[in-house]
């Protein structure tokens, strides 16, 4: 229902208005419902998605019985990176308006961990202390 109500055109999905000639392509609503979808079923491979649109009743029921192929949705997903920008966007404006998110709070997680602990990439204090040093030399 949220995808349907989406003007794919404003958020700059391609071939959200068909050419005249030529065989027409997928609706890009029913890839970007294929999308969710795989997005809400922890399904990112594009092979499963094709799958899933041949086995899976819920798929065939929210695609119409449309099954495209796994370079269909890949390139679907290639071609419109910055219209899913848009369309989360979109999503986060929407649930504001409808009162499901204040927005007062966010958290950003930007954590950089080194994995390696071995004794020869351990990093000492006065290892640390000589690094700094030669930091500040650099930057003066």
């Amino acid at each position: 229902a949220y995808v349907s109500r989406l003007d794919l055109r404003v958020l700059g999905f391609d071939k959200a208005i068909p050419k005249g000639n030529g065989r027409p392509p997928y609706n890009p609503a029913d890839l970007l419902k294929l999308y969710i979808y795989g997005y809400f079923q922890r399904i990112r491979s594009s092979r499963r998605l094709e799958a899933e649109c041949q086995r899976n009743i819920e798929v065939m029921w929210l695609l119409n019985r449309l099954a495209p192929d796994f370079k269909t949705i890949a390139d679907f997903r290639k071609d419109n990176a910055t219209a899913f920008s848009a369309t989360c966007r979109a999503f986060v404006q929407f649930c504001r308006s409808a009162g499901l998110v204040k927005g007062d709070l966010v958290a950003i997680d930007g954590s950089k961990f080194k994995a390696v602990a071995s004794a020869r990439r351990h990093i000492s204090t006065k290892h640390l202390k000589r690094d700094q040093e030669k930091l500040d030399r650099r930057i003066a």
